[in-house]
């Protein structure tokens, strides 16, 4: 990471002859100073007749003559021109993360200690929990926790409460940290691409309560954890990280709750990183992920 302020261009577009000439011409006409550039291209998929281009820069912010702002109204024309979806952020801006956790904390301790210690240099505006258990510990860092019950009963009008929150708070993104509750299609469609989850990797095969367990019953070797965008369909959304560690006979159901905790915050904390980096390209269900 550059101790410069910098601005990142993110864009994905239909793969073609010059793209790279053209960005890199534009900035350079400018006088930026581009600090990093990561590009991807993508062959066709099934049905589709031209491939993807997908490219991240950074651009040292005192090395161009206008804000960002300007910056961006004259990149428009030629994104346009290359039909790109993109955007250009600000390093200097922290980015306000909503998290939401029901009662397991081993995701929420780990994030707030990173945010505390600065490895994570986010504004965390308010914690969302559909129970009440968490508070002491939220509150015990200066941070807001609104207690938002969900019932079978009540699901629209908690989620609307949960997007009312985040709406006031001016989040930018919204992190279930083993939020225990199935968020709606409608809040999945009003916030897309800004809704990060993580799981444990057995789905689909050990769904449901105790998947630890199930798994040991089954004697598996590998465990691991998957950080991936929401969406309406169920665990299915764009994955951002994913990591396993090795197992054997030895290790007891419980020793496997202990690494899959372990494991889950590992890989929310990198998937978390990458999206707010602006690391995290998405292309139908397909990411590509700049490392």
């Amino acid at each position: 990471m550059h101790r410069e302020r910098f601005f990142t261009l993110s864009a994905s577009c239909p793969d073609r002859v010059g793209i790279v000439a053209r960005v890199s011409g534009f900035i350079a006409e400018h006088k930026g100073w581009i600090l990093e550039t990561s590009l991807h291209a993508e062959p066709p998929r099934d049905g589709e007749d031209i491939g993807r281009y997908f490219m991240r820069i950074e651009i040292r912010a005192d090395s161009l003559p206008f804000h960002l702002s300007e910056l961006r109204e004259r990149f428009r024309p030629l994104a346009e021109e290359l039909e790109m979806e993109w955007k250009i952020s600000d390093s200097a801006v922290k980015k306000r993360v909503v998290m939401l956790v029901s009662k397991q904390e081993h995701c929420l301790y780990d994030l707030l200690a990173r945010w505390k210690s600065k490895e994570l240099d986010i504004e965390i505006p308010c914690v969302i929990s559909n129970h009440d258990t968490l508070r002491g510990f939220v509150e015990w860092h200066g941070i807001p926790f609104h207690h938002v019950p969900v019932t079978p009963d009540n699901k629209s009008g908690a989620y609307a409460e949960v997007g009312r929150l985040f709406e006031e708070v001016r989040g930018d993104t919204m992190v279930l940290a083993r939020y225990m509750q199935i968020l709606s299609p409608t809040l999945c469609a009003t916030y897309p691409g800004r809704i990060i989850n993580i799981h444990h990797s057995f789905l689909p095969s050990f769904v449901g309560a105790r998947p630890y367990h199930q798994a040991y019953a089954k004697g598996v070797k590998l465990i691991g954890a998957t950080c991936h965008y929401v969406t309406a369909d169920l665990d299915q959304g764009p994955i951002i990280e994913q990591d396993v560690i090795r197992i054997d006979h030895s290790d007891a159901a419980e020793d496997m709750v202990r690494y899959g905790k372990d494991i889950e915050k590992t890989v929310l904390a990198r998937g978390l990183r990458y999206h707010l980096e602006d690391r995290v390209l998405v292309h139908g269900n397909k990411t590509v992920v700049f490392r």
